[in-house]
């Protein structure tokens, strides 16, 4: 029911909003710049306008293919169909690379990769884990898989972002998996994320967030708590020292290793838009100079242990070394300038 609300409700509703928005654009515009003058940053409030219509546009016009699409493949009864999938592929890469283009001109956004590339070993399936922080940051990590390295995502995502449309559209039309914060009672999380992440070919990347949530400071002490309530005492010692990142859970990759036994772990850590909390953060930051860097790296299948309790552990050192990155990196309010990386295309 809450599906075909979304598809049947919402889905419309955004692109009569966005009709509207486009129609009276002259207001919205006279605000704008109204604003500017008295809000910190330069044009901030024309810049931001700038992004909102440019995503309900492009979101606007995915909600019209996506429908057209349904259409064309028998009223959605081949939409599965490789032919079908591959198309769906394209247009979450279109607009990834439109979005994060004008990003870069509106907001002087910059992407610098760090370490070991993904496209370092072509045609073999890989297993990809990245800290959550802050909005964007799946976004940014889509984008940079799509169209830096050619890859297919399958991502487990929380069920809360189907509430945009046309996110819950195409990503159940692709191997995709949402999960709720609260799973009932007889849903085993692992057996899913383990169907998603078996049969992966050349070009795949399964994509996991260990953390299962944005990173927040109250978070991060929830996930402490919650290891001493399991009687963990080891694990949330470990966690209280990682100040920048929250304890993972295990449980999600330990099915995805073992559902891809063949698939390298590409492990992915990010710095630029950690301290973007709130609506407020985003109002105030977003503007400003960023530079987002992204540190890959890759573990080859024979260094990952095969027991849970290695496994585990191995994850928590790994996720140790993030901290430490993070630490080491962290986002100033500067102009531009390169640190030795590499800018993404």
């Amino acid at each position: 029911m809450t599906g075909w609300f979304r598809r049947l409700v919402l889905a419309p509703a955004l692109i009569a909003l966005t009709v509207t928005l486009w129609t009276t654009i002259p207001v919205w515009l006279l605000a704008a710049a109204v604003l500017s003058p008295v809000v910190p940053g330069r044009l901030r409030p024309l810049r931001l306008l700038s992004l909102l219509m440019l995503h309900l546009t492009l979101e606007s016009i995915m909600l019209v293919e996506l429908f057209g699409l349904w259409v064309a493949s028998g009223f959605g009864w081949f939409i599965r169909r490789p032919f079908f999938e591959r198309i769906h592929y394209d247009i979450v890469q279109t607009y990834l690379v439109i979005f994060f283009r004008e990003a870069r001109r509106v907001a002087r956004l910059e992407i610098v990769t760090e370490g070991a590339e993904p496209d370092a070993h072509p045609g073999e399936p890989l297993l990809v884990c990245c800290r959550h922080a802050g909005p964007g940051d799946s976004f940014t990590l889509m984008y940079a898989l799509m169209h830096w390295y050619g890859r297919e995502p399958r991502v487990v995502l929380k069920e809360t972002l189907a509430w945009d449309p046309a996110i819950d559209i195409i990503l159940n039309r692709l191997p995709n998996r949402f999960i709720s914060g609260k799973p009932s009672r007889g849903d085993d999380l692992e057996t899913q994320v383990g169907q998603l992440a078996a049969n992966l070919d050349h070009n795949d990347a399964f994509v996991i967030f260990p953390e299962g949530g944005n990173f927040t400071p109250a978070r991060r002490q929830r996930q402490i708590d919650r290891l001493r309530h399991l009687g963990l005492e080891s694990m949330a010692r470990r966690a209280e020292r990682m100040q920048n990142v929250l304890a993972p859970r295990p449980g999600g990759l330990i099915a995805a290793l073992d559902a891809a036994p063949g698939a390298d772990v590409l492990l992915v850590a990010h710095t630029g838009l950690d301290h973007l909390f709130t609506a407020v953060d985003l109002w105030r930051e977003l503007p400003m100079d960023k530079q987002i860097i992204m540190r890959w790296w890759r573990v080859p299948r024979s260094d990952i242990p095969l027991g849970r309790e290695q496994r585990i552990d191995w994850l928590f050192s790994w996720w140790e070394t993030i901290d430490a990155w993070i630490a080491e990196n962290r986002p100033r309010d500067l102009p531009l300038r390169r640190r030795g990386g590499r800018s993404g295309p």
